[in-house]
């Protein structure tokens, strides 16, 4: 062909397109397989997102308005368009994370938290470039409440006595203040391990489908949260299209995505494949052949992404990993199970795992490489297996939950996308500084006039914090009252050997007993409490026994290692109130 005209074929073929589009007004699938001839003679190719007139680069459903978030701004959800992903405000988008397993276990929590802190961990991961986060669980862990274990609560002091459901409220809004986005994998039934199917025995069909709800309302308008994994790797029995209530999973995905979106239509909704279809034997969860002739139907248009799983010879021998022609054969394989949504405009595809130890030229760091030639070609979105290291495909974190893998992160770094959100900060993976107040309020034995409390300083942010900088205010009443002199004797304890001083004081809000800090204290480190530190006093006889009426006094019932998030005790910093509501404050 003359050059000069292959500079008008883009356009030719585009307004050819907007013309068909227009009269015929063909679904994005269809519009997808009746570019697939064309596409290879542009440049860059042609998606139908791409194209005016399919009209769903910005969310064509019909549903209300964005909710507001955590902050009071609307959120910025997800939708589909064509095989690519937008934001609320027309920005495409794309998900390149890692999955971080462990909550789908007896002990209900991600894994590492007997060595790290869990927000060290997430700020690792922003560091390193991942956008997302696959967080596998099970039902029993979001509806148990048993607390969680296998934790290091010296290092996750705020995490002792927090159910599984709680660990999960923790990841998230963690997650949001670094600008992480979360997608939710019902992994399987219960804690004993993976089943074939998305039920057994002891969870129902109806019990997984309430436990989606539940979790979809929890999360309405936290756009942290953007989709909802509905079961991992359905296999053995699982059958698409079938008709077939207790088997088939395209069935029951249509049936649990359309629940979730009834009480949250902006979730996004992945749906995996299953392991056989019709005699082709795939992997467990990438068999997607079922949606060329049945694909999944939900209520709410342009929310449905496909998600496979994909995996190397290391983990299981594959016929087409002993065929003559591997490692070449391998993306006829991928187009056939599952690429061929992603090319025709079907749905988006997103990996939901993939992984392995080796790059090499192993028949394992083969499939590899080529895989991720693949998605890079296809600019397809991918979820690495996993952030741990105690798979049998390794994890991006070695043995000892601190070192990164230098081979892994460098083959998967190139392909990593952009962030979503920016965090509470405005700069992602940066979390915020904060400062909290963990109390444990002692019991007086009943002396009048006697008050015992413990209290440690949570600094629950990325920077060490000076202790001399702080001061710590228990309030003795909500009114001023001009204590006399000498009507508090007060023993305010020590920190690592460091007397602390203390004042009774008396200000138009009420009187307070305050607690600092000298230079000697030191510090109190990233996502690290203070030791405990007890302070006791007794009122004069003259005043009576008012300990219970007291502002920062607490009823709560504690075991003795116990603490609670107390915002009745403040905290400053550098003199400006950082933690608690003072009397008379909001």
């Amino acid at each position: 062909m003359n050059n000069r005209w292959k500079r008008y074929l883009p356009i030719v073929l585009a307004v050819y397109t907007l013309v068909v589009v227009s009269i015929f007004r063909p679904s994005p699938a269809l519009l997808g397989r009746w570019l697939t001839p064309i596409r290879a003679l542009v440049p860059g190719g042609i998606q139908p997102s791409t194209l005016g007139g399919v009209g769903c680069v910005h969310d064509p459903a019909d549903v209300p308005s964005a909710p507001l978030g955590p902050e009071g701004q609307p959120a910025n959800y997800l939708h589909t368009c064509g095989s690519h992903l937008y934001d609320s405000h027309g920005q495409e988008v794309k998900m390149t994370g890692v999955n971080w397993s462990g909550m789908e276990n007896s002990g209900y929590a991600p894994g590492g938290l007997n060595n790290r802190n869990y927000q060290d961990i997430l700020d690792q991961i922003a560091a390193l470039g991942y956008n997302t986060i696959r967080i596998p669980f099970s039902n029993e862990a979001i509806e148990s409440p048993q607390p969680i274990s296998n934790v290091n609560f010296a290092l996750n002091p705020d995490l002792q006595g927090l159910t599984g459901l709680e660990m999960l409220d923790r990841l998230v809004d963690a997650a949001r203040a670094r600008g992480l986005k979360v997608i939710l994998d019902c992994h399987q039934p219960t804690s004993s391990g993976p089943t074939d199917l998305w039920y057994d025995d002891q969870v129902s069909p109806d019990r997984w489908v309430a436990d989606w709800q539940m979790l979809a309302k929890r999360y309405y308008g936290n756009d942290t949260v953007i989709a909802v994994d509905l079961h991992n790797e359905p296999h053995g029995p699982a059958t698409w299209g079938t008709g077939d209530p207790n088997t088939d999973w395209e069935m029951a995905a249509e049936r649990a995505g359309n629940a979730v979106l009834a009480v949250n239509p902006y979730l996004l909704v992945f749906v995996e494949g299953i392991g056989d279809y019709q005699g082709d034997h795939f992997w467990w969860g990438g068999n997607l052949l079922g949606v060329r002739t049945d694909p999944v139907h939900l209520d709410v248009p342009n929310r449905l992404v496909y998600s496979p799983h994909d995996y190397g010879p290391a983990i299981s021998s594959q016929p087409w990993f002993s065929a003559p022609s591997f490692p070449n054969n391998l993306p006829a394989v991928w187009d056939r199970h599952w690429g061929y949504i992603e090319e025709e405009g079907i749905a988006p595809v997103v990996v939901g795992e993939l992984g392995g130890w080796s790059f090499g030229n192993d028949a394992d760091g083969q499939w590899q490489r080529t895989l991720l030639a693949y998605l890079k070609a296809h600019d397809i979105g991918f979820l690495v297996w996993s952030l741990n290291p105690n798979w049998d495909t390794g994890g991006i974190l070695q043995g000892d939950w601190q070192t990164v893998d230098p081979v892994k992160q460098h083959a998967y770094k190139p392909l990593l996308a952009l962030p979503m959100a920016t965090g509470l900060t405005g700069t992602f993976g940066k979390a915020p500084m904060e400062l909290k107040v963990l109390y444990h309020q002692n019991n007086d034995n009943g002396q009048p006039g006697r008050v015992s409390f413990a209290f440690r300083i949570f600094d629950d942010g990325p920077s060490p914090i000076d202790l001399s900088r702080l001061a710590l205010r228990y309030w003795l009443s909500a009114n001023s009252s001009n204590l006399p002199p000498g009507s508090l004797s007060v023993d305010s304890g020590q920190l690592g050997g460091v007397p602390l001083p203390a004042d009774v004081k008396s200000t138009p809000r009420g009187d307070y007993l305050e607690i600092r800090f000298p230079p000697s204290a030191g510090t109190v480190e990233r996502y690290r409490a203070t030791a405990p530190v007890t302070v006791r006093f007794q009122e004069s006889a003259t005043l009576g026994v008012i300990a219970p009426s007291d502002y920062s006094f607490s009823t709560a019932t504690l075991q003795p290692d116990q603490y609670q998030e107390w915002n009745r005790v403040t905290l400053y910093l550098d003199g400006k109130l950082v933690w608690g509501r003072e009397p008379g404050g909001k």
